[in-house]
Order: C-alpha cells, then sequence, then structure tokens
C-alpha cells in the first residue's frame, strides 16, 4: 500500500476534556526534602506548570499552527508514517528530511521550518532553501505503532529511505538530534545513492583506545559530560530500555507524570542556566507534552529504546558528505577526531557558542544558520 494520505490533526473534545478532569484529579506526593533539582523536578514547579496546562493552555491554537503546514500519512512496512511535507516557493530547493528525538516531537522544529523552506523572508537566499519533510518517528506523535519487534535505529532509517523515494525524492539531505541523528547516520549508511548528506547536531562516537593518551580540553570536558550523564542522568534510558512497558502505565494514566518525565529533560538537556524557562516557554513546552499525551505514546516512544539498546543496534560506517554540529550542553560532545572513525567524509563541523540537546527548539537561529552553511557544502 504506497497511497499518501493528506492528515489534519484533529483532537477529540472528549479527549481535552478527559485530560482536565485528570489534573484536577492529581494526587501530588509530598515535597522534595532538598531546594533543588537533584530528586527531580520540584513539586511546586510541576504543580504549576500543570495548573497552566489545565487552566490557560490553548491546544486548539497549536493544531491550527502544525495544520497550517501540509501533513499527511503514508503507510510504510505495516506502520503509517505521519510527516509534514513543507515545500518551498524555490524551483531548485534542495529535499530535506528531519527526525526529531525523545522526548521530543515535530514541535521541536515550529521555529525553523519556515526559514528552511522560504529562506528570502528569513536573512537567506534562494540558494538555502528546503523542501522539508519531517516524519514522527513510528511510535512517536501521530505516526503508527510499531506492533512487533525489530523497529530500531536501522529500521527506521530503511523507512525513511522508503518515504523519500515515495515522495519523488531522488537525491536529498537528512537532518537529526537524539534518536533523529542515530536514524540520519543510518540513512547516510543506507542510502549513499540518493542520500547526498546528511548533518547531525548530536555526535555519539567515543575515542578510541589511543586517543585517550591525549586528550585535548574538549575532549576531557565531553568524557565528564558523559560520566555526569551515566551516573546523574540515564536511569530513564535505562527503564525505557529494559522495561517500557511496565513504566507506560503511570505515564498512560497520569498527565501529571508524564509532564513532570518530560519537564526534568528540559531543565537537565537544554543550556538553560538552571530553568527551562530560561529558554523554552511554558505554551511550547505544553504543546510537545501534549502530543505524547494526546497520542498515548509512553509506551511506544519508550519502545524505541528497547528495540534499539536492546538489540545493540550497530551504528555503521558514513562515506557521503557529513556535517557535525557540537552545541555546549549536549548530552554527548564527540571531538572531530572522535567523528572521524565513524563519518568518513567530514566537510563542516561547527562548535556552537550556546544551546544544548534541543537545538532547532533552543537555538533556531543558529541551527538555520548551520543547516545552511553545512548543505551549501554538498551536491546534490
Amino acid at each position: 500500500m504506497t497511497e499518501v494520505r493528506p492528515f489534519k490533526i484533529a483532537v477529540p473534545d472528549a479527549d481535552i476534556e478527559d485530560l482536565r478532569r485528570r489534573l484536577k484529579a492529581t494526587r501530588w506526593p509530598e515535597k522534595e526534602t532538598v531546594d533543588d533539582w537533584s530528586q527531580g523536578v520540584p513539586l511546586a514547579y510541576v504543580r504549576e506548570v500543570c495548573d497552566t496546562w489545565l487552566n490557560d493552555f490553548d491546544w486548539r491554537n497549536w493544531e491550527a499552527k502544525l495544520n497550517g503546514w501540509d501533513q499527511f500519512v503514508t503507510e510504510i512496512d505495516g506502520v503509517d508514517i505521519h510527516f509534514f511535507h513543507v515545500k518551498s516557493p524555490h524551483v531548485n530547493a534542495k529535499p530535506l528530511v528531519i527526525t526529531h528525538g525523545w522526548p521530543g516531537s515535530q514541535i521541536e522544529f515550529h521555529k525553523v521550518i519556515d526559514a528552511l523552506v522560504n529562506p528570502t523572508a528569513h536573512g537567506g537566499t534562494e540558494a538555502d532553501a528546503f523542501h522539508v519533510v519531517a516524519p514522527s518517528l513510528p511510535g512517536y506523535g501521530f505516526s503508527g505503532k510499531p506492533g512487533a519487534t525489530g523497529w530500531g535505529t536501522d529500521k527506521i532509517g530503511e523507512v525513511w529511505t522508503k518515504l523519500m523515494a515515495r515522495l519523488g525524492y531522488k537525491r536529498y539531505l537528512a537532518q537529526g538530534g537524539d534518536w533523529g541523528s542515530a536514524v540520519t547516520t543510518q540513512v547516510g549508511a543506507q542510502d549513499p545513492d540518493c542520500c547526498a548528506g546528511i548533518h547531525v547536531n548530536m555526535v555519539t562516537t567515543r575515542p578510541a583506545k589511543p586517543d585517550m593518551a591525549s586528550l585535548t580540553p574538549q575532549e576531557q570536558s565531553a568524557l565528564g559530560a558523559l560520566k555526569h550523564y551515566a551516573d546523574n542522568d540515564s536511569s530513564y534510558a535505562r527503564q525505557m530500555a529494559t522495561r517500557p512497558q511496565t513504566l507506560s502505565y503511570g505515564l498512560a494514566d497520569s498527565p501529571t507524570g508524564q509532564c513532570a518525565w518530560i519537564l526534568e529533560k528540559y531543565w537537565s538537556w537544554t543550556d538553560c542556566e538552571g530553568h527551562p524557562e530560561n529558554v523554552l516557554n511554558r505554551d511550547e513546552m505544553l504543546a510537545n507534552i501534549s502530543i505524547y499525551w494526546f497520542t498515548n505514546s509512553a509506551a511506544s516512544s519508550g519502545r524505541l529504546y528497547w528495540h534499539s539498546f536492546g538489540g545493540a543496534t550497530a551504528q555503521p560506517n558514513v562515506l557521503i558528505p557529513m556535517g557535525g554540529a557540537i552545541y555546549p550542553k549536549e548530552i554527548f560532545r564527540a571531538s572531530r577526531r572522535w567523528a572521524e572513525d565513524r563519518y568518513k567524509n567530514i566537510v563542516h563541523w561547527s562548535e556552537q557558542p550556546k544551546g544544548g540537546h534541543f537545538a532547532a527548539f533552543e537555538q533556531p537561529e543558529a541551527f538555520v544558520a548551520d543547516l545552511r552553511d553545512c548543505f551549501g557544502k554538498m551536491t546534490l
């Protein structure tokens, strides 16, 4: 079945009312016993955000914004893939597939799509134009939920290559962060005849043993960040990689629980100087959280960790042109020489002055500028 079907987001009124009912009925835990976030998201902040979700947040505004971009669904390998397909008015625009991660969604790209598609209205030139394809990962957002095992990043890479071919793109570019980085790497390795180049904003390669004897200050900092992640920040991944189903009962039943589960990562992984709302506004954070809630995707999104970590999905070498962007508060901050072990044709490498894990969400102007610079060095 190769039909590409138009799609509009339309959350039923009953689902919005159910969310409100559940928020009102929240049974709150006691307050943390510290004065910081070291035990998790503080009770006062979660209560404040959930009060906004209940009383002030307007999902319909976000629904209308998202529906302002053309979007579609098509079945690939038995799973419906939802995607935005926003075409540029510029005739020589380059096809680009951009991929989010966890705990993200296409909301991450809401500040960059227009600039990528219509650069002459956003400080660029016609040469900077892209036709943007922004899918929801399988099991995320408005995509279908795989009903079988085997849907790791390697499988999703295969699906993305089929999607771009189905859309008629014989040559295209690919970009991603978080899981999107792993998927984009797979696309670059699997489809070198059609994918002309990739850009990733989370480069996860580790140092080879010889490198350990001559670490640069940047590499020492990167290893320190990895140790912090392993010691203090990786329990969510271990839970989803080993028991995603068990975790999902609480997240699927409690919007407050789902909210706190994601809010913590906005605090931990953004370049926010101690508070997520220093870099992301509450409304856009709630829009992303709402997508997880309305699509009941706690289990299916978490299962990607089980598919990819549990199955030890290999990250292959990439021979086509690659660009990397390193943001200072990213979880993994590989050096260029580490990246060269996997990416054999690095044509662009940038170290950004500010930003964290959610590059397009946090620093949209820098993100767009870096993609223009990177992909300008690649030929379709």
